[in-house]
């Protein structure tokens, strides 16, 4: 029970007798403004305002206090003195409260930078909404204080309160906002999906929803929550009826939690019929570096980050974003097997490569690299000593002389006190990240949190293209795959028409994809691809290719028999609306721009969830509770 404040009313004029010690629900007049949004313009109107009180902050040389009033528009600073001072000072930190008063100029020496910095409000009576409790869990108006992530995450309604989370929120709405009239003024037409589907073999783990089963039923029946809109949209685009699909789409997915992954999350969602399928191929033209279909997926895409970083960042960006291709990037890792003069890694169509942290031009990188503890061998401190036999000497290419040690150094130019970082990876990329490419992101981050380097403030957009259209070193995948070949992308990607005959030849390893991921400094913001649209082909590649059985295929033979009935050439891609957010907002978590997210372990501390459902529960949908574990005599 709260505590009695004693001398507080519900709504007294300040000097007056104040006998009610509780606010009481009654009538009170309406607020005219919110707290951000009086200025000099409204010196000497009468005002309404309401909000949170926050901690009062005396004048020792004057009897008068000042007061913050907070909402989620701003902070308007309340002047009090007397009798009105004394009644505010009694009333809890974050109550809520209502203030009649006049809007009144600052001296020029107290004025502030903002929209209320110019003014305060002379307080001429106080109504003491509702009282915040003396010993809440933390004080969200505190920035000096603040709790464990935990301790806020239990209590999100108190943590939206500061500031920085409520305009993370109002400008996620705001970017949502521009989403919306961007592609509605590009004729896309938005669609809600279904967020219960059917359980598919698509790659990532799904969460079942179980359903009361019906007479006929003979097992318990589940739903899948929708990993993504993928099949619903593509047989949007099948229909005839939508020509161009949008969505800012709730997806799901039972993934281990990071400070960019939540186990449902948020997408902005596009498909669009008849888009290309590449260029034919001009001998006496450069090759493009766009030489996959979807031109006009990448257009629109492009179009649409444009105008949010105009809008919310006042930042032009190009009119078209650089384009590599994933064989490329994998590339610029140093390839050692072309600097030696025969292929010493085993088996032989592996290629040994490596990345060097030089200490003269990388010196902000070289402490976190020598901080990480890789696997035994495969990185190496080049001392005096070393760098005569630190490549003879690794496990890692067996049979290298002097010679061609002596020839690595110096066309790689290294010297005393450089890191070296060595592993070995199939000569053809075969989907996914690499060792190397790991160990280069976890140095950067290092340096990153070390603050010995600080990221560029001014964004750099990158597509990636041609990926493996099959992959085989996806371990996330490899639970369904059970050996076999899984999909890099989803089993819904077309390939590229110069790689049709591979594919049908068996040559999978060499098929690339119409697949394009959005990258944004380092970071994948989003991924699409050009679709499989001829149904032989997605049979194929379900039956001949992913080898799926037929209960494996039936989640798909709605797509499949759509495809059969004049389905246009089609594409789309999926940006991640979340992670766009949290670098619009400047944070590294996600969880800073969702009002209420799940922590790394995918738990819900505010709702409690996932929670245990009683025994009577789980017998309607047809399940049993799970066993108990006996005791040991």
């Amino acid at each position: 029970m709260l505590p009695r404040l004693r001398g507080i009313a519900s709504s007294a004029h300040c000097g007056q007798p104040i006998s009610r010690p509780n606010a009481l629900p009654a009538p009170f007049p309406a607020r005219t403004h919110t707290c951000g949004a009086l200025s000099v313009r409204d010196v000497g109107s009468p005002v309404v305002l309401a909000g949170w009180l926050l901690p009062e902050r005396k004048m020792k040389t004057i009897n008068k206090s000042f007061y913050p009033l907070k909402d989620s528009y701003g902070v308007t600073q309340l002047l009090v003195h007397g009798a009105c001072s004394a009644s505010l000072s009694q009333i809890p930190v974050e109550s809520t409260v209502l203030i009649q008063g006049t809007v009144a100029l600052r001296p020029v020496q107290a004025q502030k930078p903002g929209p209320t910095g110019a003014i305060d409000v002379l307080v001429d009576s106080v109504r003491l909404l509702n009282p915040a409790h003396p010993n809440m869990p933390f004080l969200p108006s505190n920035p000096f204080n603040l709790p464990s992530e935990e301790l806020r995450s239990r209590y999100r309604y108190l943590d939206l309160r500061r500031s920085v989370l409520s305009q993370n929120i109002k400008q996620r709405s705001n970017v949502a906002h521009i989403i919306r009239n961007a592609l509605h003024d590009q004729d896309f037409t938005e669609v809600e999906t279904p967020a219960l589907l059917r359980s598919s073999p698509e790659g990532a783990r799904e969460f079942l929803v179980p359903a009361r089963p019906s007479s006929s039923d003979t097992a318990p029946v589940v739903y899948a929550l929708a990993q993504s809109p993928q099949q619903p949209k593509q047989m949007l685009i099948c229909s005839g009826g939508v020509d161009r699909y949008f969505q800012i789409a709730k997806c799901f997915r039972d993934e281990d939690g990071r400070k960019d992954r939540q186990p449902e999350f948020t997408q902005v969602d596009l498909e669009m019929a008849f888009v290309s399928w590449g260029e034919p191929v001009d001998p006496h033209a450069p090759p493009p570096a766009w030489r996959i279909g979807g031109r006009e997926v990448r257009d629109v895409a492009e179009d649409l980050v444009r105008r949010i970083w105009r809008a919310v960042k006042g930042i032009e960006l190009p009119d078209a974003f650089p384009v590599l291709t994933y064989h490329d990037a994998m590339s610029r890792i140093i390839n050692l097997s072309d600097l030696l003069p025969v292929n010493h890694t085993s088996p032989s169509d592996l290629i040994l490569e490596c990345i060097v942290v030089r200490r003269a031009r990388d010196a902000a990188f070289l402490q976190a690299s020598r901080a990480l503890a890789p696997p035994e061998g495969t990185r190496v401190t080049l001392s005096e000593a070393s760098r005569a036999d630190w490549l003879m000497s690794s496990a890692l290419a067996p049979g290298v002389g002097a010679d061609a040690q002596s020839a690595v150094v110096q066309a790689l130019g290294l010297r005393t006190g450089d890191d070296v970082w060595l592993s070995a990876r199939p000569r053809r990329p075969a989907g996914g990240s690499t060792a190397l490419g790991r160990a280069r992101i976890q140095i950067c981050e290092l340096a990153l949190a070390r603050g010995d380097v600080v990221a560029p403030a001014e964004p750099h957009f990158l597509w990636v293209t041609e990926f493996p259209l099959f992959t085989r070193a996806d371990a996330d995948k490899e639970r369904l795959a059970h050996g076999r070949w899984s999909s890099s992308h989803h089993p819904f990607t077309a390939p590229m028409w110069e790689d049709v005959e591979a594919l049908y030849s068996g040559d999978v390893a060499g098929v690339r994809g119409q697949h394009y991921d959005l990258v944004l400094n380092g970071v994948e913001i989003g991924g699409g691809s050009v679709r499989v649209h001829d149904a032989a082909m997605q049979d194929y590649i379900f039956s001949r290719v992913l080898q799926l059985d037929d209960t494996e295929k039936a989640p798909f033979a709605q797509l499949l028999h759509a495809l059969q009935c004049g389905a246009p050439p089609h594409g789309g891609i999926a940006l991640g609306f979340d992670r766009i957010m949290a670098i619009l907002c400047d944070t590294p978590s996600i969880r800073d721009v969702i009002a209420f997210p799940k922590t790394a372990a995918g738990a819900d501390l505010l709702f409690k969830s996932p929670a245990a459902a009683s025994d009577a529960a789980l017998a309607e949908y047809g399940l049993a509770p799970k066993a108990k574990g006996r005791s040991a005599a």
